[in-house]
């Protein structure tokens, strides 16, 4: 497990507002959280070189590309061998239609989430991609009907520290 990292209100604010819009300008970011830039720079390369930024995406309308259609893809791959699901992983990380891949515990052993143009796109993708495969025993497909972006990640609240003054 990776430690993490101590984060100061400053740091906290700087990381809700880069997710918020990862295009905010450093001066407009200092103005927000009350330093001047140079000091907004310098925690952002920190945050950056101690892994807490780990870089910045553009988020697509898929549909707008041309696949309109999104499901989750339950997978389960026997046996369950490092040899068998490096390739697999590789694989499926490869195809155009993949938008993630999650390792799980429980009776699946793989989570896929794939952006295709249409149902029989998905049955295409279904067939010569997954279940031809000998190492995949099982797919489970759920379509998507809406998805909603959630708020900022931030590390879990901590109890404050009582703050007591000598008298």
């Amino acid at each position: 497990m990776t430690d993490s990292v101590l984060l100061d209100p400053v740091d906290l604010e700087i990381l809700r507002l880069l997710q918020n819009d990862a295009r905010t300008t450093y001066r407009d970011l200092a103005a927000a959280v009350g330093v001047a830039p140079s000091t907004c720079l310098d925690r952002v390369a920190r945050l950056r070189r101690s892994g807490v930024i780990l870089g910045h995406e553009l988020r697509l309308d898929a549909a707008r590309l041309g696949r309109g259609l999104q499901a989750l893809l339950l997978v389960q791959v026997r046996p369950h061998r490092r040899e068998l699901i490096d390739p697999f992983v590789d694989r499926i990380r490869g195809l155009p239609e993949s938008r993630a891949l999650f390792h799980l515990t429980g009776p699946d052993d793989y989570l896929v989430h794939v952006a295709v143009t249409d149902t029989a796109d998905l049955q295409r993708l279904v067939l010569d991609e997954f279940t031809s495969r000998r190492e995949v025993a099982r797919v489970e497909t759920r379509l998507i009907f809406q998805q909603w972006e959630c708020g900022p990640l931030l590390p879990p609240q901590r109890p404050s520290a009582a703050v007591t003054r000598d008298a």
